[in-house]
């Protein structure tokens, strides 16, 4: 028990009363007082959103229950602009807390609509719960790499289940969910990193198809991950590197290593995101849904304007074939529906060859893939006779690495990076410190 913290003005909190139900903020704050499920000094900002949520549900129809209203209400907080999401994702586990949680513990003030979380055994199938988790990935805007890594790992969940025979419905066990961690870690031999990936793609699964979450269970399965410094490359290797790549994925890698971009920033790419008076690069829906700006090397100035010229000619044809619509975000092309055919919105980096939008079932021209940059370093490194184990993403290493070298302000490195925080960019001084006045062997000193 907790007894003896507060919640801001917890005690004098007023009840808010929807057509069909009450906020019980007071008790809901003791609740999390008394309870071990948030950490000391959160319950205030959970009671905070459970709040901001029986204020949002007075606009919508008394028919949808809780359940129906929260992914409404976490769209409305993303599209409002003005909230981190941290505070989203809090949002959203306050409110299942209260729902699945507090009431369950004191089912008397539940009201008429609280809606109570779906049967596990509901007849839906484990294809209908693997549908209902992507719906709910996309509906909260999470991206299609984090929705493919979730899925994986929720199907493989799933077989595991299978194997066990713990029967057709999905089984939301602390003790089962730790079995295939165990079982990841002792059998599979995953990393730490990778074991935490599992984990967290069941923590959101659970909570989103079921509302349920799995308790004590997040504190306490999370492995344990060392503190590892990144790999990077010299300067002079950087050059070597250079001379052994060619064309269009020798072009794509020297901007991430001139701007310090992710793989995937650089592919996606488009004409209107390169600011060549201001020699900028504007990397938009970046890593967690961030806009950035960092670096547009002027040595790439003449070279890329070459090749947006092909690129625009592609394009041109593609029109004159009928296609060359690019696929839009956030449903853009209903919004200007001529957006999509604009040479400004067309991909930097497209693919070679046209193919199917497994969405919406258009032909259109998608950006080059990221395999093929990767399969280019390792091809670029193995000629250089590098002996590292280093991806593309060692570029964006060396990107910060050397501009710290170079005497760069760390807060301005982050900014280019697009950390969240400046500890995460911190790491690279750990690097720099073997890299600036090496110490020297005793041996070598023996003479």
């Amino acid at each position: 028990m907790r007894r003896g913290r507060e919640v801001g003005n917890n005690r004098g909190l007023v009840d808010i009363m929807n057509d069909n139900e009450m906020f019980h903020g007071g008790e809901f704050g003791t609740f999390l007082l008394e309870s071990t499920i948030v950490a000391s000094g959160k319950e205030k900002y959970l009671v905070h959103w459970v709040r901001k949520f029986f204020e949002y549900r007075k606009q919508l129809p008394d028919r949808l229950n809780w359940s129906e209203q929260l992914p409404l209400f976490i769209r409305q907080l993303n599209s409002s602009g003005s909230h981190h999401d941290w505070q989203v994702r809090q949002a959203d586990q306050a409110v299942r807390l209260y729902f699945v949680n507090f009431l369950a513990a004191f089912p008397g003030l539940a009201g008429p609509d609280s809606g109570a979380a779906p049967s596990l055994d509901a007849p839906r199938g484990q294809a209908g719960h693997l549908q209902r988790f992507r719906e709910d990935l996309r509906l909260r805007n999470y991206s299609r790499g984090t929705e493919k890594t979730y899925l994986n790992w929720v199907r493989q969940y799933l077989r595991f289940c299978d194997e066990r025979k713990v029967g057709e419905a999905v089984a939301v066990s602390p003790d089962l969910v730790r079995d295939f961690l165990a079982f990841l870690a002792m059998q599979r031999k995953v990393s730490a990193s990778t074991q935490n990936q599992a984990f967290s793609s069941l923590l959101t699964f659970f909570r989103l198809v079921f509302n349920t979450e799995l308790g004590d269970l997040q504190q306490a399965v999370r492995a344990r991950t060392g503190k590892r410094l990144p790999v990077v490359f010299s300067a002079e290797e950087i050059r070597e590197i250079f001379r052994h790549t060619e064309g269009t994925s020798g072009l794509i890698l020297k901007m991430i290593y001139g701007g310090g971009l992710r793989v995937n920033e650089g592919c996606r790419l488009r004409i209107k995101d390169l600011d060549f008076d201001q020699q900028l690069i504007n990397v938009r829906d970046g890593k967690g849904g961030k806009d950035r700006t960092t670096l547009l090397p002027t040595s790439l100035t003449s070279e890329l304007l070459a090749h947006i010229a092909r690129v625009i000619a592609l394009h041109n044809q593609d029109l004159a074939e009928g296609y060359g619509s690019v696929w839009l975000p956030d449903a853009l092309a209903r919004k200007y529906p001529k957006a999509p055919q604009e040479k400004a919105w067309q991909y930097v980096f497209p693919a070679a060859n046209r193919s199917i939008d497994p969405e919406s079932g258009t032909i259109r021209r998608h950006h080059i893939s990221d395999s093929v940059i990767q399969r280019a370093i390792k091809l670029a490194i193995d000629r250089a006779g590098i002996r590292k184990h280093a991806s593309v993403h060692t570029l964006r290493h060396s990107f910060a690495t050397h501009l710290l070298l170079n005497g760069i302000d760390i807060r301005q490195i982050q900014e280019l990076l697009g950390h969240a925080k400046v500890e995460t960019t911190m790491i690279y001084t750990h690097v720099i410190k073997d890299m600036r006045n090496p110490v020297a062997s005793p041996l070598d000193v023996l003479g």
